[in-house]
């Protein structure tokens, strides 16, 4: 697959960190997948990844005080 923003790099398979700013924190998602564009570094996320980020930030935000850091893989 070719990257949607250089248009010219091939989307290979990658593990990456997501970081997210809450109302009341931060949150820090280590080891999660996605395509990475090999040339400019785009990621791009499938959407059963987006579903299960949001099950997560959505439990979190209840929980979380200021800086939170999970695993991916063992929240999914």
């Amino acid at each position: 697959m070719k990257c949607l923003i250089c248009k010219d790099g091939e989307m290979e398979s990658a593990i990456t960190t997501y970081f997210a700013q809450m109302s009341s924190c931060y949150v820090i998602i280590e080891n999660v997948p996605c395509l990475k564009c090999k040339q400019c570094g785009e990621e791009l996320f499938s959407a059963s990844v987006l579903e299960k980020i949001d099950d997560i930030l959505e439990s979190l935000e209840k929980i979380a005080s200021k800086i939170f850091i999970m695993d991916y893989a063992k929240a999914a």
